[in-house]
C-alpha cells in the first residue's frame, strides 16, 4: 500500500454538522493529496501511532493508505477498556455524529470497511468489546438491495445480526434511528436527540425464531377457538375442528372408503361451510370429481353404471340437475394431464390462497408426487412435506393430504387390518409434519355382509389434544344413495344387533 501521509488539520464539516471540537478529538482531518483537498481518517494504534488511513475525495471516493491490518476499530484508542457502553456505527462521520451528539464523553467506534468486512473486524476486536456491559449495533437502514436470484436484502441490517450472532446473549443490542437510515442524516436533519433516543433504545438482539412471553403475550391471550368443522359429528367432537396452518395426513388401503370419505368432507366445506375449495386429485379426471360431489349432493351413485334390464339408479336429467345446483360453488380442480410436479402445485396453491381466498386444499395423494420426483423417493417425500409444512403457515391454509399405505406384515387393510403410522410411506416425515393423522379401514371380506360396508376412521395423531388419539368412529356405506352414514354406536362389538344396512349388492366403493 502507499505510504501514510501528513494527517492535516481538523476543520468543522459544515455541511455533515460536525464541530471543529469533535473532528479534533477524533483526529479526523483535512489536507492536501495530490492537488486536492481532502478529509481523512486517521487510524492510530494503542500507542497513538498513525497506522492506517482512509482518504475520502470531494467526488466521495475512498483511497486506503498505511497497514490496514495493523488498523482497530477507528476510535478505539480513545477510550478507555471496559465500561458501561460502547456503539458501534459503519462508518467513521457517523461515529463523529454519535460521538457529538453525547459531547464526545462515551465511546463509539466505527468499522474499518463497513458492513461487508463487519464480522471481520468485530471478530479481531472482540477482546477490547466484550470489556464493554452492552454493545450497541447501530448499523446503516439502507434502502433495500438486490442479490443476483431476485433476493431482497438490506446490508447494514444483514450485518448487524451476522455481528450480533459473535457476543454472548444479552450483551449485544441492535440500534435503528427513527426516520432516518443513519447518524448523520439524523444530526444534519438537526435529530440529534433521535440518535440518543436510539442507543438507549436499542433492543437485545435475539436469534431468528427466539421470541420472550411478552412478544408472544397478545396472540396467547386470544381464547382457544373450535377449528372449521368436519362433516361428522363424532369427528369434530374428537378433533375440535380443523385449524389453520396445519397438515392432515390420511392413510388408507384401496377400496376402504377413502374417496366417499373425501367427496362428503368437500362438499360439506362447499356448501355447509360456503368456503373456497381446491382440489388436486391426481388419479381422478375432474369432471370424475364433479360427479362425485353431485352424486353426494343428489344421493345418487352418478359414478355407477345403470344396468339394462334393471330400473334405473339414476337419470341424465337427475345428473344435469344435480351439477347444475352446484355449479356455482367454488371448486378449484387440478387437471393435471397426467403431470404431479410438486412444484407447479406448489405454486398453483400459492396462487389460489392469494387470488382466491381458497383456505381448504385436498391433495390425493403425496406419493405420486415423490414417485414422480428425479431424486430417491424417501429423500422427495422428506423435501415435499418440509416444504409443504412451511406453506400451510405461511399461506394459513390447511391441506388435507392422502397418503398411501405399506403393505402391512399381518392382516392387510382391505381385510380390516389396522392401520398404524408407520404404515404410511414415508412415516417418519409425514409424522414429523401432520399435526393430526387418521387412518381408514374396512374388512371388504368380513363374512357379515352389511359389516362389509363399514369404514372404520382411526384417530392416529392428534398433537392439539393427544387425548383424541386412539379413537374410533364408524360410518356405513348407504349403497342406495352412495353416502356415508355416521353411526353412533361399534358396529363389531358383538352386543350391538348389527342390521343390513348395506343397501344393493354392490361394491360400495
Amino acid at each position: 500500500m502507499v505510504g501514510i501521509i501528513p494527517a492535516g488539520s481538523p476543520q468543522a464539516l459544515i455541511k455533515r454538522g460536525l464541530s471543529e471540537e469533535t473532528c479534533r478529538k477524533w483526529g479526523y482531518t483535512v489536507t492536501e493529496f495530490n492537488g486536492q483537498t481532502v478529509q481523512v481518517a486517521n487510524y492510530r494504534d494503542s500507542t497513538g501511532g498513525i497506522v492506517f488511513q482512509k482518504v475520502r475525495f470531494k467526488n466521495k471516493d475512498f483511497i486506503a493508505l498505511g497497514d490496514k491490518k495493523q488498523a482497530g476499530l477507528y476510535g478505539q484508542h480513545l477510550w478507555r477498556d471496559g465500561g458501561k457502553r460502547i456503539v458501534i456505527t459503519e462508518g467513521e462521520i457517523d461515529a463523529l455524529s454519535v460521538s457529538q451528539v453525547q459531547g464526545n464523553k462515551w465511546p463509539v467506534v466505527s468499522l474499518p470497511s463497513g458492513a461487508d468486512g463487519a464480522v471481520k473486524a468485530i471478530s479481531k476486536a472482540l477482546p477490547y468489546l466484550l470489556g464493554f456491559e452492552e454493545i450497541v449495533l447501530m448499523f446503516d437502514h439502507d434502502e433495500a438491495h438486490f442479490r443476483p436470484n431476485g433476493e431482497v436484502f438490506y446490508p447494514g441490517q444483514e450485518a448487524a445480526q451476522a455481528c450480533a450472532m459473535l457476543f454472548p446473549a444479552g450483551r449485544c443490542k441492535i440500534a435503528r434511528i427513527d426516520g432516518h437510515k443513519d447518524a448523520n442524516e439524523a444530526l444534519q436533519a438537526g435529530n440529534g436527540a433521535k440518535i440518543v433516543d436510539a442507543i438507549f433504545g436499542a433492543r437485545a438482539f435475539r436469534p431468528d425464531g427466539i421470541v420472550t412471553i411478552a412478544d408472544v403475550k397478545e396472540k396467547a391471550l386470544i381464547p382457544t377457538e373450535m377449528g372449521l368443522p368436519w362433516f361428522g359429528k363424532q369427528l369434530n367432537y374428537q378433533l375440535y375442528g380443523r385449524r389453520l396452518g396445519e397438515i392432515i395426513a390420511i392413510g388408507a388401503g384401496t377400496g376402504v372408503g377413502k374417496t366417499e370419505f373425501l367427496a362428503k368432507q368437500i362438499y360439506y366445506d362447499l356448501t355447509t361451510l360456503n368456503e373456497p375449495v381446491a382440489v388436486f386429485l391426481l388419479e381422478q379426471q375432474p369432471h370424475d370429481t364433479v360427479k362425485r360431489i353431485a352424486s353426494t349432493h343428489a344421493g345418487k351413485q352418478f359414478h355407477v353404471p345403470n344396468r339394462e334390464g334393471e330400473e334405473p339408479r339414476w337419470t341424465a336429467e337427475e345428473l344435469r340437475e344435480a351439477i347444475g345446483e352446484i355449479e356455482d360453488r367454488r371448486l378449484f380442480m387440478y387437471d393435471s394431464f397426467g403431470a404431479t410436479d410438486w412444484d407447479v402445485i406448489k405454486s398453483t396453491i400459492r396462487l389460489l390462497a392469494h387470488s382466491e381466498g381458497v383456505r381448504l386444499f385436498y391433495l390425493d395423494h403425496l406419493t405420486a408426487l415423490a414417485a414422480a420426483a428425479d431424486e430417491e423417493e424417501r429423500i422427495a417425500l422428506e423435501n415435499i412435506m418440509a416444504e409443504m409444512g412451511s406453506l400451510v403457515q405461511e399461506l394459513n391454509i390447511t391441506i388435507h393430504m392422502v397418503s398411501h399405505l405399506a403393505t402391512p406384515d399381518g392382516t392387510p387393510h382391505e381385510e380390516g387390518g389396522r392401520v398404524m403410522i408407520r404404515h404410511f410411506k414415508g412415516s417418519r416425515t409425514i409424522g414429523f409434519w401432520c399435526v393430526t393423522m387418521l387412518g381408514l379401514e374396512r374388512d371388504q371380506q368380513h363374512e357379515d355382509k352389511a359389516l362389509r360396508c363399514v369404514t372404520t376412521v382411526r384417530v392416529l395423531k392428534h398433537r392439539p389434544v393427544g387425548a383424541a388419539t386412539g379413537e374410533t368412529i364408524f360410518y356405513r356405506y348407504d349403497g342406495v344413495t352412495g353416502r356415508l352414514l355416521e353411526l353412533d354406536h361399534n358396529p363389531f362389538e358383538e352386543d350391538n344387533d348389527t342390521e343390513d344396512f348395506s343397501g344393493e349388492d354392490d361394491l360400495p366403493f
